[in-house]
């Protein structure tokens, strides 16, 4: 009878024993997934913030454009205008003055058009905001993947945590692939944002 009363605690010792490295691994996982998590979401971050950075130098180009397009129209409307007047009048000197004060207004609207350096020009306008609504789109894409890798971090860290509780082992390996899953769009957002579309 004595022996068989020390085999009850012993017994239980022994089932300790597999709980405690059961719940010791599930802490390394659940760790390594919280690590990660931490590098998707300053990367998210990192990448939303450069996304509304180059979303506002967009606009801003556009706007420049499009202030640069309203001054050509003008010039061209005065242009056109003083060379109705120049066409009929008589005086050479006027005539002369209106001459050069056209010529002067169409270097301009010219100008405007197409000025490499800098570049300011409607024509480098217009590639300069392409440029940065390319990049913007990029980043976007890049927050997106980054999002969606720490959806999935956070999840499997619950799930993992749930183990513990309720000693459903399928909860782990869930949770292991769903940490699996989260690298693999974290990985996506890095090196390729536009090869999967999310939204």
């Amino acid at each position: 009878m004595s022996g068989h009363g020390h085999h009850g605690p012993g017994h239980g010792h022994d089932d300790h024993g597999p709980i405690e490295g059961r719940n010791k691994t599930i802490a390394l996982l659940i760790a390594v997934i919280a690590l990660f998590l931490a590098f998707a979401e300053t990367l998210g971050k990192s990448a939303q913030t450069e996304a509304l950075s180059l979303n506002i130098e967009a606009s801003n180009l556009w706007n420049f454009f499009q202030a640069k397009t309203i001054r050509i129209t003008t010039l061209a409307t005065e242009a056109e205008a003083l060379a109705l007047e120049s066409a009929t009048t008589a005086d050479p000197a006027k005539k002369a003055a209106y001459d050069a004060q056209i010529k002067k207004w169409r270097d301009t609207a010219a100008r405007y058009q197409d000025e490499a350096d800098p570049p300011e020009g409607r024509k480098q306008l217009m590639a300069r905001a392409k440029v940065a609504e390319e990049k913007r789109d990029k980043f976007f894409a890049k927050y997106h993947h980054f999002e969606v890798s720490s959806a999935a971090f956070q999840i499997g860290i619950v799930l993992a945590s749930s183990t513990v509780i309720t000693g459903m082992i399928a909860l782990t390996y869930i949770a292991a692939g769903l940490g699996i899953l989260g690298i693999f769009f974290m990985g996506i957002g890095l090196f390729a944002p536009h090869a999967i579309h999310l939204f």
